[in-house]
């Protein structure tokens, strides 16, 4: 009886690790730019875009890692002010652990200043990907800013 449970046990938290994996596996989070270390030029030796950066993690052996390659290659070739770096992790182990990247592909979308704007762990897609390149709407002039005076 306590081989079932046990098994149970197991199978309710592999399920639930596995559902958790593929609601948040290549969504983008938001970022504090302000807490995280910059990427400079010299850190990836190319330039940074001009709007945005998108710097990949990857590995030899990571089949994700290819076609993660293949739609930031194709969005970058059509937006000559976003910049595309593609960094083998364990080569560049300094950066994979400064940036704690734990798995690849892991991208990080830095903004024109080389700070981490947006992380996004597994394989993203292409909307996302186009939607972090869209500009963040203006607040309405007059519109609240947060603070409140009295």
């Amino acid at each position: 009886m306590t081989g079932i449970v046990i098994l149970l046990v197991a199978l309710a938290a592999a399920t639930a690790f596995g559902l958790h994996r593929r609601a948040t596996d290549g969504r983008s989070r938001a970022t504090d730019g302000s807490r995280a270390p910059h990427l400079t030029r010299d850190d990836l030796g190319a330039d940074l875009g001009t709007a945005r950066t998108f710097v990949q993690f990857s590995s030899s052996v990571c089949t994700p890692c290819r076609r993660t390659r293949t739609l930031l290659e194709s969005v970058t070739a059509e937006r000559p002010d976003v910049a595309y770096v593609d960094l083998d992790a364990e080569s560049r182990l300094d950066l994979a652990d400064r940036f704690g990247v734990l798995r690849t592909p892991t991208v990080l979308v830095l903004d024109p200043d080389g700070a981490v704007a947006h992380r996004i762990v597994g394989q993203p897609r292409r909307a996302d990907v186009l939607a972090l390149l869209e500009p963040s709407p203006e607040p309405p002039v007059g519109a609240p800013t947060g603070a409140t005076v009295r």
